[in-house]
């Protein structure tokens, strides 16, 4: 029942982090605290992203397979990031226990994704949204500051823009649970890119998604 209650809590937080009066989901935010992601109940969109090897992914193929936790993040430049794809690495099979897929998503190259998988020792799939399709139509584009994305460039990273735009984005980090069929059932959204979700409170969450649907059917 406490973990019931930190979820919903958890749940109010992302959305009242957001703006959710906002009508067109894939206009890019001009700050982060201004994005309007896709909500709980929403289904997501069906896009083609890249894998690590440079392959086509259908996004909504891969959830068809089995319940997915999909995981948002900026890139492999960042130290917050890479502190959450550990965490999430040591929960990993938990949750792959529990009969979910975990997928990360992030502007980064395939060949950015590689190195990553690599230094991280990861066991999850790292998937290439470098057209920033995923991170639009999810509805957490914002733009960055020039100043910011040279500081990412100096320290070896690389950011993406869109055609005719020189201004760099970044998604939000996020973290969504969906059923089979593409349906939201949890989310975790918030600016505030030093704050993630904890690898504990994810499992709960991913648990107890599980038993709503069984409840459902």
């Amino acid at each position: 029942m406490k973990n019931l209650f930190i979820i919903i809590a958890l749940l109010s937080l992302s959305l009242f982090s957001v703006n959710v009066n906002a009508l067109d989901r894939t206009k890019v935010a001009e700050k982060a605290s201004d994005v309007a992601p896709l909500l709980i109940g929403e289904t997501i969109p069906d896009i083609t992203l890249f894998s690590s090897e440079g392959a086509p992914l259908n996004l909504r193929q891969k959830v068809a397979e089995k319940p997915t936790i999909l995981l948002f993040y900026r890139g492999g430049w960042c130290p917050f990031c890479n502190a959450q794809l550990s965490q999430i690495q040591m929960a990993e099979e938990e949750i792959r226990k529990l009969g979910y897929q975990l997928i990360a998503i992030s502007p980064d190259t395939p060949d950015a994704l590689k190195k990553s998988i690599s230094e991280r020792e990861l066991d999850y799939q790292l998937v290439s949204d470098f057209a920033l399709q995923a991170t639009r139509q999810f509805g957490l584009a914002f733009y960055i500051p020039k100043n910011y994305s040279d500081k990412i460039s100096k320290h070896g990273g690389k950011t993406q823009s869109l055609d005719g735009d020189e201004r760099s984005i970044l998604p939000v980090p996020a973290v969504f649970i969906l059923d089979q069929k593409g349906v939201i059932q949890f989310e975790y959204v918030n600016p505030n890119f030093k704050v993630r979700v904890k690898p504990q409170l994810l499992i709960d969450a991913a648990r107890y998604a599980l038993e709503g649907n069984e409840a459902v059917m």
